[in-house]
């Protein structure tokens, strides 16, 4: 059966590719390069004569956008890849991808710019969430489950961004400098195994350089290694604005360079091939990419698509809450803390409890069609009777998009103050990248936008309003003018500050809860205002009163006092997690920390749940008697959470990447000096290098290690059989019930110079058992996992000699060993 499945899909490439030659066939110079950038900002151009469609692209990697972002056109959004990674499930991260690929057909996207699978080579990487985990090979597992999920449904993938796109400092610019080793061991690895693996559609090349060289541009990693060493045989994409020069991007590898219209390929690379400056083969290699590309999603005419049975139909709303609870990890719970008794009286307490932040910000920012809070989980499943709420701690004083208790839509006019269309608003935040106008609306005709609508505040006092962005503003409370002026951008501004620019306060309005109001926000457009992208970008942004801070601390401690348990939510904002910027550090923001010590004091059954999609500092983790990390947990969060809190399911997560004080991280540059980032720790990044050498860095140790994570049940490994390079174990449930537990297999080599990490993560499998049962689980060893890559001979090398097999529950918590020699 296997064999006429391979000869059946042989065949059917073969007849796609013919289709493609016929195509191909048919196409002069500039059609040719004209196919080669973008129509717009997220679609190529058709080509009518060869029974081509525009090919459709969307961002990822939780939801999927579609090409309008606005909430017209909601998208379900999962929780961020930190969560789904935690979940260490292969066949979870497919049936993420098989959802993703149905909301894709949903919205006419034919390809989805995701996933992300480069490492968390540092915990102050801005877009750490986004990312899977810190380790090559569960990062290679996660996203290889994910693409094929996707590609399933008929959709493009674009695994990303290719390569060492590991921070966001001067991401456009950076040449970073790595080392062959740990550029094949570390951060090409996840890459490799996916294009093995899953054998994705595309591939986005990054901003930054690497060994001098832009990636856009990087002939030797994209031709040599990717196309040639690899069998790489799908499209090559660049980050949006990245594509720098028609020669030496067409040369280099690169298929699109997108956005457009305005591109470095298009009329610009047909006229470099009449001038004999590129050859018409490297054009047609890059079309015919292209064109195999879109007849495998269906729309070359003439070619069968790859996928013709599409996956039967997922419920979005259910999946999304599966994996948040699955991702939940719990690192911490004494005395048998949590679950929690039925019956128990609970004080919820902080901000991100009544409003959730449950995605990460930037490109994957997605508009659900609602969000479960831990507020609206918990009073779900308890009743108001045992449960109170409050607030404690505003993890942010500045000012963010107009949200809660507002409800806008943006007008747009042409010059003479005629209305071309309206679009609905979730927030106060209008981001309208190219063709992502709302109907009937052009840049060419546009003037102004006003985002108009009502606030209906939730609390009495002095509300805070003002904008972001560049540009005239006008801005109206309650039909009076509060501001009316510009901003401009300085001599030394980011390019991007209408994206990730700081709010700016205009005018104060006291206010009375409960009592509705009139607001407007008048943008005129000019080139003063102009976004690097195409697009109108600017928020109108909004901050209720603020509170003394120990006043609402001695609320919260009131609250934990009189209730059976406390659960206190702590977050990040999204001026701490978001693409645009890494990290400063790993506090949690505003008094947080000074919350939950003042709980935990007040009520020793204080459960913290840590909302963010990567580490921070927990300085009071010992002083509470549970700590669960939520990530950012998407739409369906707080359900997810109620079920975990309150017993009816396991918090199934272990941890992706390890957490500690950012004092003790090995590795925490992530900003050039002269315009370079040296990875100078060559191979010794996250556990490998916790893992290595602790002595020589006073002790450091990790609040919590790689692979941790804590059920409602227990476990004992009962043993282990190495065969070959094939891994029997066998484990018992030993508790009171069911449960899941992630057995995970490390190599240590018994000879080591110090060039090699202590011990490495080699395979791993999930099993599920009931009380007093056993289950056993086969891990297959892979070939790579005993080589190592030699600098002198740019090649493999296979380590010959003793390894000790090690399983268990953790990189720390290792319960059977077995020595073999190979």
């Amino acid at each position: 059966m296997a064999g006429t499945r391979d000869t059946g899909a042989t065949q059917a490439d073969q007849a796609r590719e013919a289709v493609v030659e016929a195509a191909l066939g048919k196409l002069d110079t500039a059609d040719k390069a004209r196919l080669l950038g973008g129509r717009d900002m997220w679609s190529l151009h058709a080509l009518p004569g060869i029974g081509l469609a525009s090919l459709v692209m969307s961002d990822g990697p939780i939801g999927v956008r579609g090409t309008r972002w606005t909430a017209d056109d909601p998208s379900i959004a999962l929780p961020s890849p930190t969560a789904l990674a935690a979940a260490w499930d292969q066949d979870l991260a497919r049936r993420a991808g098989a959802l993703l690929a149905q909301e894709a057909r949903r919205k006419g996207v034919h390809v989805l710019l995701a996933p992300t699978v480069n490492l968390h080579r540092s915990p102050r990487g801005g877009r750490h969430f986004e990312a899977y985990s810190e380790d090559p090979y569960l990062t290679g597992v996660i996203g290889t489950g994910y693409v094929q999920g996707v590609q399933s449904g008929g959709v493009g993938t674009t695994v990303k961004h290719f390569v060492a796109n590991d921070a966001e400092t001067d991401r456009f610019t950076v040449d970073n400098k790595v080392g062959a080793r740990a550029l094949r061991e570390l951060y090409l690895a996840p890459f490799e195994a996916i294009v093995a693996n899953a054998r994705p559609w595309g591939i986005m090349t990054a901003y930054n350089q690497v060994n001098g060289v832009t990636m856009t541009e990087h002939r030797y990693l994209v031709n040599e290694v990717l196309r040639g060493e690899w069998g790489f045989d799908g499209y090559n994409v660049s980050d949006w604005m990245a594509a720098r020069s028609t020669t030496g991007a067409i040369e280099g590898g690169l298929d699109v360079a997108m956005p457009g219209p305005r591109t470095v390929y298009g009329d610009a690379l047909a006229e470099a091939v009449r001038a004999g400056q590129v050859e018409e083969s490297t054009l047609d290699e890059a079309v015919r990419r292209v064109l195999r590309l879109a007849a495998r999603v269906g729309i070359l005419e003439g070619a069968e698509p790859v996928v013709t049975e599409l996956p039967a139909e997922i419920d979005g709303e259910a999946l999304a809450r599966e994996i948040a609870r699955r991702a939940f990890v719990l690192v911490r719970n004494e005395n048998e803390a949590l679950p929690l008794p039925p019956t128990a009286s609970v004080a919820l307490i902080g901000a991100a409890a009544r409003d959730a932040r449950v995605l990460g910000g930037g490109s994957a920012t997605v508009f659900p069609a609602h969000v479960v809070s831990p507020l609206d989980g918990l009073t779900a499943a308890l009743g108001e009777d045992l449960l109170t709420y409050a607030l404690g701690a505003d993890p942010s004083d500045e000012l963010a998009p107009a949200d809660k208790g507002f409800e806008l839509r943006a007008v747009c006019r042409d010059a003479d103050g005629n209305v071309l269309g309206e679009g609905n608003l979730p927030s106060g935040q209008v981001q309208w990248i190219g063709d992502d106008l709302p109907e009937g609306v052009t840049h060419e005709a546009l003037a102004s936008v006003e985002v108009v609508g009502t606030f209906t505040p939730r609390v009495s006092g002095e509300h805070s309003f003002g904008t972001r962005g560049l540009g005239a503003f006008t801005l109206s409370v309650d039909g009076e003018v509060v501001f009316d002026g510009s901003e401009v951008m300085g001599p030394e501004s980011d390019p991007f500050e209408a994206f990730f620019g700081s709010p700016v306060e205009r005018a104060k309005v006291h206010l009375t809860k409960g009592e509705t109001v009139e607001v407007s926000l008048l943008h005129p457009l000019d080139e003063v205002s102009a976004a690097p992208l195409p697009g109108v970008v600017f928020s109108f942004v909004h901050l209720e009163p603020q509170r003394d801070p120990d006043e609402l601390i001695a609320e919260a401690v009131e609250a934990a006092r009189g209730a059976d348990a406390a659960v206190v939510v702590v977050a990040t904002t999204e001026r701490v997690e978001s693409e645009g910027f890494d990290r400063k550090d790993l506090r949690l923001p505003g008094r947080q920390d000074d919350l939950v010590r003042a709980v935990a004091a007040a009520n020793p059954r204080t459960v913290v749940v840590v909302n963010s999609g990567s580490p921070v500092e927990l300085p009071w983790r010992d002083d509470v008697a549970a700590v669960l990390l939520s990530w950012f947990p998407g739409q369906e969060g707080g359900a997810a959470l109620a079920d975990v809190l309150l017993g009816a399911e396991e918090p199934g997560g272990r941890l992706p990447t390890t957490w500690g004080a950012l004092a003790d991280a090995p590795v925490t540059e992530v900003t050039p000096s002269d315009g370079e980032l040296a990875y100078t720790e060559g191979v010794f990044i996250g556990y490998r290098a916790w893992d290595r050498d602790i002595e020589k860095r006073a002790g450091a140790t990790p609040a919590y290690v790689f692979g941790h994570g804590l059920g409602y049940t227990d476990w004992t490994y009962e043993s282990l059989v190495v065969e070959g390079t094939t891994v029997t174990v066998r484990v018992r449930n030993s508790g009171s019930r069911a449960g899941r537990e992630v057995v995970q297999v490390y190599l240590a080599p018994a000879a080591n110079d110090g060039n090699r990490p202590a011990r490495w993560l080699a395979g791993f499998a999930g099993v599920e058992a009931g009380p007093g049962e056993s289950a056993e689980v086969r891990i297959e060893l892979p070939r790579r996992a005993f080589e190592t890559w030699d600098e002198e001979s740019d090649s493999w090398a296979h380590q010959s000699g003793s390894y000790e097999v090690q399983a268990g529950r953790s990189l720390t918590d290792r319960r059977l060993s077995e020595t073999i020699t190979v």
